[in-house]
Formats: structure tokens, C-alpha cells, sequence
């Protein structure tokens, strides 16, 4: 009798196993649930550290004026009265400066 129980005990315990790790809602579901959530904790970090400087810089155009006018300066452009704009141009390269000058000599 005491076979046959622990017979019964242990194909039991194989059925369990076997459900948790292959039929719906076992294991490899969890793993893949797990891996989703990590994905969206990770998407949700990015997002918040987003907002909080988003956050930030209205802010700073509420209440400062120094980050209004840096921002007019370099999107509009924006000079003063009594200041001198300066614009900086790069040389040419060298490859594009020899055919330019081979093109305006003339004989």
C-alpha cells in the first residue's frame, strides 16, 4: 500500500513539474513577463528624466530671464542695442580652394 502512495505521490509531483514548465503560465511566461516589465521600467526611467528636464527648462523660462534671452540669442538671433555681431566662416578646405582658383586664372 505504501507503494502504490508514494507511486501516485511521485507522478503526481512529475505532472506538476511538467505544467509549471511547459504549458501556459509556467515558467518561460514569467521569464518573458519579467523581460517586458524590465523593458518598460527602463522606457519609463528615460521618459521621467525627460519631463524633469523639460520641467526644468520651463522653469527657467517662467522665472529667469537670463535662459529667455539665451534662448532668443541662439534660435532668433537676437542683438542687443550697442552690441557688434560677429559671424565666423571657415576656411575653405583645401580640396575645394584648387579647383576655384584653377577656374579664374585665364590666359
Amino acid at each position: 500500500m505504501l507503494r502504490w502512495v508514494a507511486l501516485i505521490l511521485l507522478l503526481m509531483l512529475i505532472g506538476l513539474q511538467l505544467e509549471l514548465w511547459s504549458n501556459h503560465g509556467g515558467m518561460a511566461e514569467v521569464t518573458n513577463l519579467r523581460a517586458a516589465v524590465k523593458k518598460q521600467q527602463d522606457e519609463n526611467d528615460k521618459l521621467t528624466q525627460r519631463n524633469q528636464a523639460l520641467a526644468a527648462d520651463v522653469s527657467d523660462l517662467k522665472h529667469g530671464e537670463q535662459a529667455v534671452e539665451a534662448r532668443a540669442r541662439g534660435e532668433l538671433g537676437l542683438i542687443k542695442p550697442g552690441e557688434t555681431f560677429y559671424q565666423v566662416v571657415p576656411k575653405p578646405a583645401a580640396s575645394t580652394a584648387a579647383p576655384a582658383a584653377a577656374g579664374t586664372s585665364s590666359n
